[in-house]
């Protein structure tokens, strides 16, 4: 029985960050996913900054990562200490190769950015801009 047209079809976002992890991987290139830290996402806290974290997702650096439609699981190191890690895929803003900055970004997903409380900016009443990431980042069409 197929879904047919009553059903919103699902979102590219999960299959085009298992088509880039697999790039990365078939390259030779060490995928690491560009995170936005919400209450729905659970990292080790120590190692964000500006609400985002970026995560070493290369067959080496995880154990038993699942990357499914909903959102992305594994366990990692971070300084000697093991942490499960769950990733809301509406959390993820890129996935990119350590080595050459290539990869795809995505906009912030209203749902996750309701989630995330942003800290007041200079002004003290107003949110801080959301960060640009990494001057060096190319973004593949």
């Amino acid at each position: 029985m197929s879904a047919g047209n009553t059903m919103e079809p699902t979102s590219t976002k999960p299959y085009m960050i298992r088509a880039l992890y697999e790039w990365c991987v078939d390259n030779g290139f060490t995928p690491h996913l560009m995170v936005a830290v919400d209450s729905g996402t659970r990292v080790p806290m120590s190692y964000v900054k500006n609400g985002e974290i970026v995560l070493n997702i290369n067959y080496s650096a995880t154990k038993d990562l699942m990357m499914g439609n909903d959102a992305i699981t594994f366990s990692a190191r971070f300084n000697g200490v093991s942490s499960d890690i769950y990733v809301p895929i509406s959390a993820v803003r890129g996935i990119f190769a350590r080595e050459s900055g290539q990869g795809m970004f995505f906009d912030p997903e209203p749902q996750s950015a309701a989630q995330f409380e942003p800290t007041p900016g200079p002004s003290g009443n107003s949110p801080a801009p959301p960060p640009k990431g990494r001057p060096s980042l190319k973004v593949v069409k």
